[in-house]
């Protein structure tokens, strides 16, 4: 990631209207910013995982995730299972490991991608 050609930015995230996702089970909000253009484009969200929340697909994006607050199961296509919680994050690089998330009891998250 190269975070270039867009000038500093202030987010309000109360300001921004949630994006409904749904997944095989539960659903997620999405506040989104996107900055910069093209290739070097990045996207920012605050995320909201509901209780019981099962991603409906194998991810291969890069991210950086940052757990706010509750706490997620992210399964990696390998079988491997990271137990995300509150305070700690991960990242994961473009098309390096698939990986999909599951939370029991919901998880706020701070991701960019």
């Amino acid at each position: 990631m190269k975070l270039v050609n867009f000038p500093i930015a202030l987010t309000d995230w109360s300001e921004i209207a949630p994006e409904r996702h749904e997944g095989d089970a539960g659903h997620s909000l999405w506040r989104v910013q996107y900055f910069g253009e093209g290739e070097s484009r990045i996207r920012v969200r605050l995320v909201e995982h509901s209780p019981g929340y099962i991603s409906d697909h194998w991810c291969l994006k890069g991210h950086v995730i940052f757990c706010i607050k509750g706490g997620m199961d992210t399964h990696l296509k390998d079988g491997r299972v990271l137990k995300v919680r509150a305070g700690m994050s991960y990242q994961v690089a473009d098309d390096a490991e698939a990986h999909s998330s599951r939370t029991e009891t919901g998880a706020t998250l701070f991701i960019v991608d």
